[in-house]
């Protein structure tokens, strides 16, 4: 199902991305790493990403569903505080594959297991270092319709269809037909 709802496509300055910036598939989310749908869709991403590789650019934003995932800004903010060691997506993998255990305990655990400056780390997470970047992408999400999670835009307009590899691969596959 398709939304004309459009989005800005992945910013490199700003996003985190997997895959050419220039491909001719721009694929983005807007997710919640305690979200277990968000968690249910990765390995589909991971597919999508495996068959149509350098023709897709994959990109990442932060929406935080803070009022039903009490870990959810933590765990957003542990990704950033990553990625500031160049570890977002090891990080961002690790925390979808345990969403049962994002709290800072464990988020502390979790960069120490990726070699991660684990200090500086937990500092960055505890004082809110990235708060204006994440609330920057749920502002962006909220501005482009985003009311739920997982949401997708390919090539800038909103996915609407069902979470499955074959449908949102389809979608995917043959983006002209979204525009």
């Amino acid at each position: 199902m398709i939304n004309r709802t459009y989005l800005k496509l992945p910013d490199p300055k700003r996003d985190h991305l997997q895959g050419r910036i220039d491909a001719p598939i721009a694929l983005l989310e807007y997710g919640d790493y305690e979200c277990p749908f968000c968690g249910q869709v990765q390995p589909i991403v991971g597919e999508i990403q495996r068959r149509l590789g350098d023709d897709l650019c994959f990109a990442f934003r932060h929406f935080p569903l803070t009022n039903v995932h009490p870990h959810a800004e933590h765990a957003a903010e542990a990704a950033e505080a990553a990625g500031e060691q160049a570890g977002f997506w090891p990080m961002h993998e690790t925390l979808f594959a345990n969403q049962d255990a994002l709290d800072d305990e464990s988020l502390a655990e979790y960069a120490a297991a990726l070699g991660l400056d684990e200090v500086h780390f937990i500092q960055d997470v505890v004082s809110g270092a990235h708060a204006e970047r994440i609330q920057e992408d749920f502002k962006s999400g909220v501005r482009a319709g985003v009311n739920g999670t997982p949401c997708f835009f390919i090539n800038g307009h909103r996915y609407d269809g069902a979470r499955a590899l074959e449908p949102l691969l389809a979608a995917v596959s043959h983006p002209a037909i979204m525009a």
